[in-house]
Formats: C-alpha cells, sequence, structure tokens
C-alpha cells in the first residue's frame, strides 16, 4: 500500500488520534508539521480538487486565526483563488488533519470516515 500524507499539528489531539489510527492499521505515514509548513497553493489546490469537499470545508472555523481575521464575513466576498492564497500563507487557518494518498483526500478526523476511507 502506498505512503499516506498527513498534514497535521504534533500537539494537536484530533491530529495524534488520527495518526494513531492510522498507524494501527498499519499505513506508513508521512507527516508535515501544517503549522510550520502549510502546502503550498497548488498543492492546497489539487487536495481541495481530490477531495470533493467545498472549499470552505478545508477553513479551521474554531481556530484563533480564523476568529481574528473574522474570516467568517471576509470569506464570502473572497475568490477561490484569494481563499486558497490564504490557506497556504498560514497553516492555522487550515482544518486538520488532512490525509491523502495522492487520490483520495479527507479533512477532520471521524473514526467512520476513516473506516469508509482508510481502512486496509
Amino acid at each position: 500500500m502506498s505512503k499516506l500524507k498527513v498534514y497535521q499539528y504534533p500537539k494537536c489531539g484530533t491530529c495524534r488520534n488520527a495518526v494513531k489510527w492510522l498507524q494501527n492499521e498499519g499505513h506508513e505515514l508521512e507527516l508535515q508539521n501544517i503549522f510550520e509548513e502549510p502546502p503550498a497553493q497548488a498543492e492546497l489546490a489539487d487536495l481541495i480538487a481530490k477531495s470533493g469537499l467545498e472549499l470552505k470545508k478545508f477553513f479551521n472555523t474554531s481556530g484563533e486565526v480564523y476568529k481574528e481575521l473574522n474570516l467568517k464575513d471576509k470569506l464570502p466576498g473572497l475568490s477561490d483563488e484569494e481563499k486558497i492564497e490564504l490557506l497556504s500563507s498560514n497553516g492555522r487557518l487550515i482544518k486538520r488533519p488532512i490525509v491523502t494518498d495522492g487520490s483520495k483526500v479527507t479533512v477532520g478526523f471521524k473514526a467512520e470516515q476513516y473506516e469508509e476511507s482508510w481502512k486496509k
């Protein structure tokens, strides 16, 4: 099985739970600290396209930076390109973890979703 890439923040409990779940399934993981190294714009655009999710699902709406920047009100007026640029500029804005095998993508961690997507 191919290696999974996990964009995560090591101190995030949800990320740790996701990584633990994936490791228990026997997946080989490539971990990327999303705060120190947020995905580039092209990489994000690719992840968003492969996820099949709306772009807004990639925003960490409960995060401090999201609230400080008042993005709830600002996002509707931004183009997709501007939203992706914003996400790639600050990893704290990105909902985590993001897991990909290169063809499919999941955002966040719900055991049921992982059972469906990443169960070996």
